[in-house]
């Protein structure tokens, strides 16, 4: 006879930290425009974004956010993360073409409510810093152990 445990996978530990890199395409641009629904030309019209302060089109925001949500979710804490909050600053654009690295860092952990706080930030492939902020997860991987009696 055999019982089933479930139980929880360990939490990350403080310090702990993890990457994701991405080139950004014009594939990506238009395929978050069409699901978030976003089409502010400075993001798809090459001719209305060379007279913006940028001078040429950039990525949305949230696209470059969205890898956030990729490396929380498949890597650092990983599945079972369930998204409590994010704060977002924007610093410096992205463009099709440029290389986006994505770093979080576990910087407070509170066992008991089993909820992660990460340093999260995304830079170019020049090593300027794009975007900088704070997540806040909530860490429910189960994992079940079976007993052999």
């Amino acid at each position: 006879m055999s019982q089933t445990i479930k139980k929880f996978a360990p939490l990350p530990a403080l310090g702990a930290q993890a990457t994701l890199s991405r080139v950004i395409t014009e594939h990506d641009i238009v395929l978050f425009a069409e699901v978030s629904g976003d089409k502010n030309p400075l993001h798809l019209d090459a001719v209305y974004a060379e007279r913006s302060l940028f001078g040429k089109r950039i990525a949305h925001g949230f696209l470059i956010g969205s890898l956030i949500s990729a490396v929380l979710g498949n890597i650092l804490p990983g599945p079972g993360s369930i998204y409590l909050g994010q704060t977002l600053k924007f610093l410096a654009p992205i463009h099709v073409g440029d290389e986006v690295t994505v770093l979080v860092k576990v910087v407070a952990v509170r066992e008991e409510k089993r909820i992660v706080t990460l340093h999260t930030q995304c830079s170019n492939q020049h090593g300027t810093v794009v975007l900088s902020g704070e997540a806040t997860i909530k860490y429910a991987q189960e994992l079940e152990e079976t007993l052999d009696a």
